[in-house]
């Protein structure tokens, strides 16, 4: 097995949605890029969320786009040992530092999980935070992920949740 490790945060000042994924797949590691596997439909649900086209943008232009709707992005994961890239091979993981970076984050209202391996250790790691969600909205979305073959118009009416936090 070989180490993975997660891409930096993509958030400003005024985040006020952060999306937080497990770790990135082979080919956003071999990209250097979020969700950059063609089938991973994470940039077709968020452009319906904020109703613009990220697909038919280059990528510093979907980043940029998604910080000036509010919207962030990282990994529950900081590294950890997989073969693929499906979560279910993620092993001797360390977690990011969630908290630290949600406390740079004065805007912050909502912090949504892409998939059920990102909510669970996500969850974790926020301890008390996760569990009451006393000050941040705590969202489980489904994964937009190829892997979780929920169809897209469920996934996209579990996602549209997101607009409550950032209209």
């Amino acid at each position: 097995m070989t180490t993975k490790r997660c891409f930096p945060p993509v958030v400003d000042a005024h985040t006020r949605v952060l999306v937080l994924g497990s770790l990135p797949g082979e080919v956003s590691l071999a990209q250097n890029q979020y969700y950059a596997h063609k089938q991973n439909r994470f940039w077709h649900l968020m452009g319906d969320v904020l109703g613009v086209d990220l697909v038919g943008q280059d990528y510093p232009a979907r980043l940029q786009a998604l910080l000036g709707y509010g919207v962030g992005l990282w990994d529950v994961v900081a590294e950890a040992r997989r073969d693929g890239s499906l979560d279910s091979n993620i092993r001797d993981h360390a977690g990011n530092d969630l908290l630290g970076l949600i406390g740079t984050l004065p805007s912050l209202r909502a912090i949504a999980f892409n998939g059920g391996t990102a909510a669970k250790i996500g969850e974790k790691a926020l301890g008390a935070l996760g569990a009451h969600g006393d000050r941040h909205a705590i969202l489980r979305l489904p994964s937009s992920s190829p892997a979780y073959t929920l169809a897209y118009a469920e996934k996209r009416v579990a996602w549209q949740a997101l607009r409550a936090w950032l209209d």
